[in-house]
């Protein structure tokens, strides 16, 4: 990604659209959007999201959805203001979960929403169990007919391919809408 190097005291004059410095070089009022050095303590994809948002770019949506594609290999497609900000797959469930929780946690929205296939209901119950043990916040959960969203992929699953692909039509699709609300409120 191109860059310009600049001195703290260029900041307020800095014609870029975004500034990433150290909290102690920060001016006190700026105009410029600022990402300090702590941001880089996140997943990549909530920076992405983060920039996102300060960027303000006028998005339609202000909705996180990700899609989830049970099974062997478990694909992701994450969501955020109408793009796609993310996508991968887990050979664990917990890995997944744990990486979730990072999205969940990292990135504002007015809703956040989980759409899982119901196409293998033992590790989708897995992971939302999982969910609403370790994320100690509320967020929606959908359900959703998986049928038809595995693409016929050359060579089988090129490293997870078909996964994420099925992972991203699902996140297109609406399922039952189920309200999750932490332990913590619910007891």
């Amino acid at each position: 990604m191109p860059f310009d190097s600049i001195l703290p005291e260029e900041i307020l004059g800095y014609s870029g659209h975004i500034v990433f410095t150290t909290r102690k070089e920060s001016p006190r009022k700026c105009d410029k959007v600022l990402l300090h050095e702590d941001i880089f303590e996140h997943h990549h994809t909530v920076i992405r999201g983060v920039m996102m948002q300060k960027l303000n770019q006028n998005f339609k949506d202000e909705n996180l959805i990700l899609g989830i594609d049970p099974g062997e290999r478990i694909g992701l497609s994450i969501f955020y203001y109408g793009q796609e900000i993310e996508r991968s797959f887990y050979s664990s469930v917990e890995n997944l979960t744990f990486h979730i929780i990072q999205i969940l946690g990292g990135l504002r929205a007015k809703r956040k929403i989980l759409k899982i296939g119901d196409g293998n209901m033992k590790i989708s119950k897995q992971i939302v169990m999982m969910l609403n043990l370790k994320f100690c916040s509320s967020f929606e959960l959908e359900f959703v007919d998986e049928q038809k969203t595995s693409l016929k992929i050359k060579n089988f699953n090129q490293r997870g391919k078909r996964d994420m692909l099925s992972a991203k039509h699902i996140s297109q699709r609406d399922g039952y809408r189920h309200m999750i609300l932490p332990l913590s409120m619910t007891g």
